[in-house]
């Protein structure tokens, strides 16, 4: 523990902290705001582990807020710049973590830091442990001898079916997973599991080799394979590129079919009680009680905790809020008077192509959202999660509905659903598009495509100016002239001036193509 000297000392958390409130250069005390009220302090230091030693934390829950000290600059650095496009969740509530102007925290003098130093001793005590990234790692350059990025998963006892979406929610606590392959071997269920690093591989290892999936069956053995890389042919049940939406079914293979809710709603499914690292909603909510520790990892804090139930046999749980390889999201706290059935179908469709939209008729700040398939609604949750939509912060997770019904003839409707199936606006229909290759999280800058030779650089910007956008920059592509980039004042606005004007008539029968862009101007 590292109690280092900050202006934290005196007692007085409304003069400690105004000066955080606008932080101006990178310093290693990193500070939080809009935590839940019930959040553990092992929660908080969850979000900083991935990058580094934990050092101090100070919590004001009173506040909404906590202040979480990094060992290195660095380390603060690289997280804030992971979770700035990524905004982190912790039960289910997005997090904003920027730089504090305090250069170090001191907290030896402050009440109630009990707690605080017991869970950061916890996890200093665990890093050293089982999981420590020992000499022979460090000597290797932070590989393991013949480690490498790409497991060989054997579920023994196999009493219960394991689909490949159970096996991605699971390794997924541990880092991102690319792909996954399927298959039946010498009569055991077996998958070849590729994460993006090999870190993430040696953690799932560590935390899940000889672990059960469900209690007492479906025991995991892992290994590391021989091979660097997979190569996937097909995204269906059984095989999955989650960096490939356009590759087919296969011959003879049925659609993508959401998963079993049975697969996903038992009590003794491994997963952490809260959102791990990457910001991902946990599936389900399980309740306390004895259970069987699972060694700790950095990302997920703690002991992962297999419930035990009596139950001999999978059954729904009270705290599960979707099913996880469904193609239909729930999207919450949307702003009802601003929100459309058209802007959440122009929005969301940047991600994959949205067949249906349903915006509850009762409760018209949540609605239904339908893909064409999972993996396009994994993609949309992934980047729309958090994101400010109309001056609220929108919540998506996946829904426990596998499609969205129509209004039946004669039922009142309000024209909040509408079915897009067949909407020329799909940017995915054509298999193997470059649109498949130009997915980005919301940004500040917007790539216009399809511009007329007619339209000058003031016609666009003040078109964007109409939208309650403040235009700070725009190009036209030397090479190309029908197309352009434009930056506006802030994310949020972007989005608005994506939703009002993707496919605005611009005569000359064009119509103007919006999309995010990775580039600054």
């Amino acid at each position: 523990m590292n109690n280092s000297t900050p202006a934290t000392a005196n007692g007085n958390d409304k003069k400690k902290f105004k000066r955080d409130r606008s932080p101006c250069c990178p310093s290693r005390v990193l500070h939080l705001r809009q935590i839940p009220n019930d959040v553990t302090e092992a929660e908080v230091i969850s979000l900083g582990l991935p990058f580094g030693k934990v050092t101090n934390l100070l919590m004001l829950k009173g506040k909404s807020q906590a202040f979480l000290e990094m060992a290195s600059e660095e380390a603060a650095v690289t997280m804030v710049n992971y979770y700035t496009p990524t905004t982190p969740h912790l039960r289910s509530q997005p997090v904003y973590i920027q730089y504090s102007n305090h250069r170090e925290l001191k907290t030896d003098n402050l009440p109630n830091q009990t707690r605080a130093q017991a869970a950061l001793q916890a996890v200093n005590a665990t890093r050293s442990g089982n999981l420590a990234i020992t000499s022979t790692v460090a000597a290797e350059g932070g590989l393991l001898p013949g480690q490498g990025s790409v497991l060989r998963v054997i579920v023994e006892n196999l009493f219960y079916s394991v689909t490949l979406e159970v096996l991605y929610q699971i390794f997924s606590k541990f880092g991102h997973v690319l792909k996954i392959i399927t298959f039946t071997k010498n009569n055991q269920f077996q998958a070849l599991l590729q994460y993006a690093d090999p870190m993430s591989a040696y953690y799932a290892k560590m935390g899940l080799d000889g672990q059960s999936i469900y209690t007492g069956c479906c025991t995991l053995r892992i290994d590391f394979s021989k091979l660097t890389s997979l190569k996937v042919k097909y995204n269906n049940e059984k095989s999955r590129d989650f960096t490939r939406l356009d590759l087919p079914c296969g011959d003879g293979q049925p659609p993508l079919e959401p998963s079993r809710a049975a697969a996903f709603g038992t009590q003794s499914i491994i997963f952490p009680s809260y959102a791990g690292v990457a910001g991902f909603v946990p599936a389900m909510g399980f309740a306390q009680g004895a259970g069987v520790s699972i060694p700790a990892v950095p990302g997920t804090l703690g002991s992962l905790t297999v419930a035990t139930s009596a139950a001999s046999v999978p059954m729904p749980i009270h705290g599960v809020t979707g099913v996880p390889g469904n193609s239909v999201l729930l999207v919450s706290n949307l702003n009802p008077e601003a929100i459309t059935p058209h802007g959440l179908f122009i929005l969301f469709g940047v991600y994959g192509d949205v067949h249906r939209v349903k915006i509850m008729f009762k409760k018209k700040e949540n609605a239904l959202i339908q893909m064409a398939d999972a993996s396009q609604a994994q993609i949309a949750l992934s980047h729309l999660n958090g994101q400010r939509l109309y001056g609220k912060v929108l919540h998506a997770t996946f829904s426990i509905h596998q499609s969205v019904q129509l209004p039946r003839e004669g039922q009142e409707d309000q024209g909040l659903t509408k079915d897009y199936s067949n909407s020329p606006l799909h940017r995915f229909k054509k298999p193997g598009s470059k649109n498949f290759q130009n997915i980005f999280p919301p940004s500040a800058t917007l790539h216009l495509s399809n511009i007329p030779t007619s339209a000058t650089v003031d016609y666009l910007k003040n078109l964007f100016a109409s939208t309650g956008s403040t235009v700070k920059a725009f190009r036209f592509f030397q090479k190309d002239c029908k197309m352009a980039l434009i930056q506006l004042g802030s994310v949020e606005e972007a989005v608005h001036a994506l939703i009002e004007l993707h496919n605005y008539d611009l005569g000359e029968n064009h119509h103007l193509r919006v999309s995010f862009s990775k580039s600054i101007i």
